[in-house]
């Protein structure tokens, strides 16, 4: 609670305060000096006199708020009770007029019902108690049977370290029987592994050099390509060279029929296939990814494209390389070999054609133009059926031959799986295949599918996909020296390791002999450790197999152990359930219980709950008025509080004008009187404060001391400082009580 009272200090008490202080100075003046000082003590015992009431008035204020602080709340807990009572009157009074004779039947039969569910349920704990009980008891005996087991196991595992450690004594004993024949023993072993892997190693290098030697007579090869690349060369006639020009600016079908006439087709085919060249030195069997013969075939497929692109009039000739062979070789594994693509088929009209959506593939991996031709390659058609004839370098070369003279000449008519003279077309292009740009500097790759069909892949080459890197020399004799060079170099590398590894072989095979001559008198030497040492191994493998058969058995056992206990939680959990299946039947039937008791006590409930409702509100009524009387004295001791700092003020204001009276009483002359009579009027006329008084009265005092040793001292003179004393006193009285306005905040 908050309280402010302003404390006023009118003129008039103020002049009364300054008379009655100018009249005891007047007094005391008359009589001694002792007598002010008489007056000062006076005033100051007033002013603790009045300070003493001040902090008494406080404290009973302060006492007269903690009771009003009190009895307010208990008005506020009575209020609290009243509500309380209000609702529990209202639901006693609900509770009787539902207590009619139809309600209380249908609320005990209700409870009847409930207590039949209640029996049912604690009749279902009863149960399921018995089923954990026993489950518990299945659990036990699991429990004994594994500990059992485990015993066992312990025991088996006892006997395993046994016969480890009786191993070990015989093995121990082996060594230290034939310390000096088993290390002979070790010494041996390791010269005889050594001499294994040496063997292994030897053999191996044999191989390689033998291959080394094998691929060293690639000379043959070299000869027989720049023998056949000189003499099987594909000439055209004027006439076929006008009428494919005409065909391919213009396929029209008489233009198609005019080419397909000097053409000749398959008879012209046939008759440039009996002039290929056919030698003994091409009779070798080679493989057709090898590097080596892969630089031939594509050598000798550019020189027979380039012969016939001159004749037809092109300047721009096609190029050789090791990566487009490799690119080749990589495009026709993943897309026809991989996906099982028969491009052919059996027959040559029921494959599948080119893989188109894997040349779009592969162009983006290389990010360039591809373009392919394709031909029977290792195939030939016998009774119509397609049969795999020997892979021969004969069979290699007559199979590029063959396509692309069947490109050239055959390409037309009744073709179902190309385009008629598509083949032609890329061959001769410039710049431009089969209406797709992009194909300015031309490298043709080889290679042969799992089916023996030939695939002829045209990359245009750039400086990012690094096509044309790695190219082959285009001159026969000029890359047939180079590759005799490196199989002549080869082959003298492979002969002086190949000479090198046989001799590495007999030392290694001596190593052996030797190695085995030492196990052997080792075994002779230490036969009869070697027995203690075979029993030992043979107990271990007893106990072993003992603690084995243990460990299953204890294995088995923890898992009953583990089902006995998963039974048990569950049919705990079961338990649980229907012992909180019983507490809400119980719990349910206490309610109807206390339903039908509340109805048929319904007379009662309802009197007890008015007469406490009654008592709420007399309580509340008691609380109100003890809270009233408390207020009426907070105010009472806020009164006297007010009144006594008013008393303590007034006493501290005279204290303080004694005290300046008799400043200016003692050792005043009448010109100082006179000087202090004009200055307290002054004062009146300015409102000052009372320092301002004190400062004019110190100055006085100065001036007579100036002025005491050239003007008499006389009592006309003291009389004057008297009078011009009041006069000040009473104009300072008037404005230290105008001054005197004050303001105080009381709060609790």
């Amino acid at each position: 609670m908050n309280k402010k009272k302003m404390i006023r200090l009118t003129a008039l008490v103020g002049v009364a305060t300054a008379t009655g202080v100018v009249a005891e100075a007047n007094q005391a003046h008359a009589a001694t000096t002792t007598t002010t000082e008489t007056t000062n003590q006076t005033t100051n015992a007033s002013v603790e006199s009045t300070q003493a009431a001040v902090d008494a008035a406080q404290s009973t204020f302060d006492t007269a708020q903690t009771s009003v602080d009190s009895a307010q709340a208990n008005v506020t807990s009575a209020s609290n009770n009243v509500t309380s009572a209000s609702a529990a009157l209202s639901s006693a009074i609900a509770n009787k007029e539902a207590a009619t004779s139809e309600n209380i039947a249908s609320a005990t039969s209700a409870v009847s019902s409930q207590a039949v569910v209640v029996a049912s349920a604690s009749q279902a704990v009863s149960e399921q108690a018995g089923v954990v009980s026993a489950a518990a008891s299945v659990q036990a005996s699991a429990q004994a049977e594994a500990t059992s087991a485990s015993a066992s196991l312990s025991s088996s595992s006892a006997n395993v370290a046994s016969a480890t450690s009786a191993l070990s004594a015989a093995e121990a004993a082996l060594t230290s029987d034939q310390s000096t024949a088993a290390n002979n023993l070790s010494a041996a072993e390791s010269a005889a592994s050594s001499a294994s892997a040496a063997v292994s190693s030897d053999q191996a290098a044999v191989d390689n050099a033998q291959a080394a030697v094998a691929r060293a007579s690639a000379q043959a090869i070299v000869d027989a390509v720049a023998e056949v690349q000189s003499s099987d060369v594909i000439n055209m006639s004027v006439a076929y060279i006008t009428a494919l020009k005409n065909y391919l600016a213009n396929p029209s079908s008489a233009n198609a029929a005019a080419l397909q006439e000097v053409a000749k087709g398959a008879d012209y085919v046939k008759e440039l296939q009996q002039k290929f060249k056919s030698d003994a030195s091409l009779d070798v069997v080679v493989d057709p990814s090898d590097p080596t013969v892969q630089e031939a075939l594509s050598v000798y497929a550019v020189n027979l494209i380039n012969h016939l692109r001159n004749q037809y009039g092109l300047t721009t000739a096609f190029g050789a390389s090791a990566n487009a062979n490799v690119a080749a070789i990589d495009f026709v594994k993943k897309y026809y070999d991989d996906e099982d693509w028969n491009i052919f088929g059996t027959t040559g009209s029921d494959g599948k054609g080119h893989n188109k959506n894997g040349l779009d593939a592969y162009a983006d991996q290389l990010n360039t133009s591809i373009a392919e031709d394709a031909g029977s390659g290792l195939t030939t058609w016998v009774n119509g059926k397609a049969t795999m004839a020997t892979t021969t370098l004969h069979n290699l070369l007559y199979a590029v031959y063959s396509d692309i003279a069947t490109m050239l000449f055959d390409d037309g008519g009744t073709n179902n799986w190309s385009h008629a003279w598509s083949h032609a077309q890329s061959i001769f292009e410039d710049g431009t295949i089969l209406g797709t740009d992009g194909f300015n500097n031309v490298y043709l790759g080889v290679a042969f599918d799992k089916y023996g069909y030939a695939h002829y892949e045209l990359y245009n080459a750039t400086e990012g996909n690094h096509l044309g890197n790695n190219a082959y020399s285009l001159d026969v004799q000029t890359a047939a020296q180079a590759l005799l060079t490196n199989a002549q170099a080869s082959l003298a590398s492979a002969k002086a390791s190949l000479q090198r590894m046989t001799t590495n072989l007999m030392v290694a095979k001596a190593a052996v002999v030797a190695a085995q001559n030492q196990l052997a008198a080792l075994e002779n030497s230490s036969a009869n450790d070697l027995v203690a040492v075979t029993k030992a191994r043979t107990q271990l493998a007893s106990a072993e197999t003992s603690y084995q058969t243990a460990l299953a058995t204890y294995k088995q056992k923890e898992e009953a152990l583990k089902k006995a206990g998963d039974n048990l939680a569950a049919a705990q959990a079961s338990l649980e359930a229907a012992q909180a299946t019983l507490a809400t039947a119980k719990a349910k039937l206490a309610e109807l219980e206390e339903t039908v008791a509340n109805l048929i006590n319904a007379d009662q409930l309802l009197a007890a709950a008015q007469a406490a409702y009654e008592q709420a509100v007399a309580n509340l009524t008691t609380a109100t008025g003890n809270l009233g009387a408390a207020q009426v004295d907070l105010a009472k001791a806020e009164s006297q509080l007010a009144l006594a700092e008013d008393t303590a003020e007034q006493a501290k204001v005279r204290a303080a004008i004694a005290a300046q009276v008799d400043q200016q009483l003692n050792g005043s002359t009448a010109n100082d009187r006179q000087s202090a009579g004009q200055d307290a009027t002054s004062l009146k006329t300015n409102g000052r404060a009372l320092t301002a008084t004190v400062a004019t009265a110190s100055a006085a005092k100065q001036k007579q001391g100036a002025n005491q040793g050239r003007l008499p001292q006389t009592g006309n003179d003291d009389q004057e400082a008297s009078t011009m004393a009041l006069v000040g006193l009473g104009m300072l009285g008037m404005a230290t009580g105008l001054y005197g306005y004050k303001k105080k905040k009381l709060t609790k």
